[in-house]
């Protein structure tokens, strides 16, 4: 809108020029003539003025461009058109462009039959258009200025709606609002308007185009129960405070391109059917999409702290691509294929950009897949440190694509009385931190400190053992994503869920059996489940090592016995008998630990391993250990070998 406003020079109708003064103000009142006269409707002699107003009837079109509008003289004027049938105003085409209302001006109720033009115009005080109903094509208030509270609620308008550049300072009220339904044209144009003050659209309904485009709101914005019945416009959008569009109806596209919000964005309960993209849009604080529906295929783009998707349904594929995000996907619905994705590139908005964010770490953060059907489900990029999976199902067909990230164990070395141990490196679930450090009984951690690397980290109910899931239920968790990993082909992935899965059920004292549980202890002291190869290779070495020691101090003799031959003549024939006696150990210990022996006692551990004999003469102490050792060191190699061809199997 490029209207000349009458401070600016002299206005193109005739006018007043009430107060003109060639040396400061040559122009002077910038009012329109009323017909018939050379002043304005504010300078009009008392008796003209009467005059004037008694010739209007209910539906008379007015033309008071530039007047000065005082709350006497206003009213006075839609009292000359007040229809007696209804009680309410009725004008004709309404020209107020430029024009001044220094008080309050209250057109309540008022029916204008054609054409509304405020364009330019100034409101000192408070506007009124409550039920006010708008008939003509245009209904044109852009670049006006409201120093006030401007209320349009209930109002309605059956053609355009041009609130394009215009200020509201105060409160702007449009609940319950109608935009469109009588005329061909029926946009409503909100283009690089600003609300300095609280902006209402609750329960208001925008029958075509509703465009917000490049709009900044300096306070909340509400848009509750709205609804869009043709596309929505928010490009470039700023909102300087909360914005709620809690039940709103999108029933056509929904565009936040470049929309900032600096407060919360709360959509919860909002139905967009036809938003084949959101965004790239901006949010310091939340984007609350709670209770959401979406009808269609849709792709979502934003940077934001929090991303609430409590109870959303996705009846259709879905891409998130998110930036900075804490993302809650509790009990939401997924009837069709949804992914979320770390965005590649950093989501820009304009001048602002990602700055409001600075300081947060850029990856996505998935809080929560309670109660969620993964199968469904894509996560790709995504960090699943605090991730709750308890209560979700299908588990083992989610999808983990790139580099999903899950939280570690504790580092560095503890003490268990005078025990030092340290944590095994794995990745771990985060109920398994929340069981652990309630049993530990660790503190619980403040809302805003940051957790520890050498502590497990505390759960939302610390330290609530009945809140806090148990081994039991941990352990099915670690079991689906184990299978998802390997119906994957993933299988060093799939080890670390393995290895936390035969954790949770050594622990478990309800589900698994003594007789079981202990199994799983040697399983773990062994080999670490058959995953830990250095382990296994340690406890092989140390018995090879004790199988040499055992083999030299009570197993080799002292000497090879030599073989004896007897014989005895019976009736002219000799019969010869050979025997070996019993290998003896004689000799005090450094006689025995010898070189020489340590080499036959190593050559007796190493046939043990392959688990072939080694021909070695042995005492009878040396044979139980030569049998023992061929039944436990193979064992031990054998699951070195499977820890190492878990590790690299694909």
């Amino acid at each position: 809108m490029s209207l000349p406003h009458p401070t600016q020079g002299a206005p193109s109708w005739p006018y007043c020029a009430h107060g003109a003064d060639p040396a400061t103000d040559p122009v002077g009142c910038c009012g329109i003539q009323v017909p018939g006269h050379t002043a304005c409707l504010a300078h009009l002699t008392n008796t003209d003025r009467d005059s004037y107003l008694a010739g209007l009837t209910p539906g008379t079109a007015i033309d008071h461009r530039g007047t000065r509008f005082t709350e006497p003289l206003l009213a006075a004027l839609l009292n000359a058109l007040r229809d007696p049938d209804t009680g309410h105003p009725r004008l004709g085409r309404a020209v107020f462009e430029s024009a001044t209302f220094k008080d309050d001006a209250c057109f309540e109720s008022a029916v204008f039959e054609d054409s509304a033009f405020f364009d330019l115009t100034i409101f000192e005080g408070n506007a009124d258009f409550v039920s006010v109903t708008i008939k003509g094509d245009d209904a044109r208030f852009a670049s006006a200025t409201f120093q006030a509270d401007a209320w349009f609620s209930a109002a309605s308008f059956e053609g355009r709606a041009d609130f394009g550049h215009t200020t509201f300072k105060g409160h702007a009220a449009f609940e319950r609002a109608t935009f469109g339904g009588g005329a061909e044209y029926c946009w409503a144009t909100f283009e690089s308007t600003t609300f300095e003050g609280r902006a209402e659209f609750g329960l208001a309904t925008f029958e075509d185009h509703a465009a917000f485009f490049s709009a900044t709101f300096e306070n909340d914005a509400g848009f509750f129960s709205a609804t869009f019945k043709d596309n929505a416009q928010f490009g470039q959008a700023t909102f300087q405070g909360n914005a709620m569009f809690e039940q709103a109806i999108f029933s056509g596209r929904a565009w936040f391109d470049s929309a900032t919000f600096k407060g919360e964005a709360w959509f919860e309960e909002a139905g967009f059917e036809q938003a084949a993209h959101l965004g790239p849009l901006l949010c310091e604080g939340t984007v609350v999409l709670s209770g959401a529906v979406f009808g269609s295929p849709v792709t979502l783009e934003l940077a934001a702290r929090h991303l609430e998707c409590r109870r959303t349904r996705w009846e259709s594929t879905a891409t998130l691509r998110l930036s900075h995000a804490t993302v809650d996907l509790s009990d939401a619905v997924l009837s069709s294929p949804v992914a979320v994705t770390a965005h590649p590139t950093p989501i820009t908005t304009g001048a602002p950009g990602e700055s409001l964010l600075n300081g947060r770490p850029s990856r996505v953060r998935i809080a929560s897949l309670q109660r969620v059907d993964a199968a469904h489900l894509v996560l790709t990029d995504t960090d699943l440190t605090d991730c709750l999976f308890s209560g979700a199902f299908h588990l083992d067909q989610l999808r983990l694509e790139g580099r999903c990230t899950f939280a570690p164990t504790p580092t560095g070395l503890h003490r268990r009385r005078i025990w030092p141990y340290r944590w095994t490196r794995r990745r771990t679930l985060a109920e398994e931190h929340h069981w652990r450090a309630q049993t530990a009984g660790q503190p619980a951690l403040a809302q805003d400190d940051t957790p520890s690397p050498r502590l497990w980290r505390t759960g939302p109910c610390h330290p609530d053992p009945d809140l806090t899931p148990d081994p039991e239920d941990v352990a099915a968790v670690y079991r689906q994503l184990r299978k998802a990993f390997e119906d994957g082909k993933n299988e060093p992935g799939a080890a670390d869920f393995y290895y936390g899965e035969m954790e949770m059920r050594r622990h478990d004292r309800t589900g698994t059996p003594p007789g079981e549980r202990g199994l799983l202890w040697g399983y773990w002291l062994l080999s670490g489940y058959g995953l830990r190869s250095s382990r296994a290779f340690a406890w092989l070495l140390a018995s090879m090592s004790l199988t040499v020691l055992l083999l030299m101090g009570f197993g080799l003799p002292t000497a090879d016995p030599d073989p004896a031959t007897t014989g005895t003549l019976t009736h002219g024939r000799i019969s010869l008998t050979t025997k070996a006696p019993d290998p003896s150990l004689i000799g005090d210990w450094h006689q025995r630990v010898t070189w020489k022996r340590a080499e036959k006692a190593t050559r007796v551990a190493v046939n043990s391993v392959v688990f072939r004999s080694s021909g070695q003469n042995l005492t009878n102490a040396g044979t139980y250990v030569e049998m023992a050792s061929r039944l436990l060191e193979p064992t031990l190699l054998a699951l070195a070998v499977l820890a190492v061809r878990g590790r690299i199997k694909r």
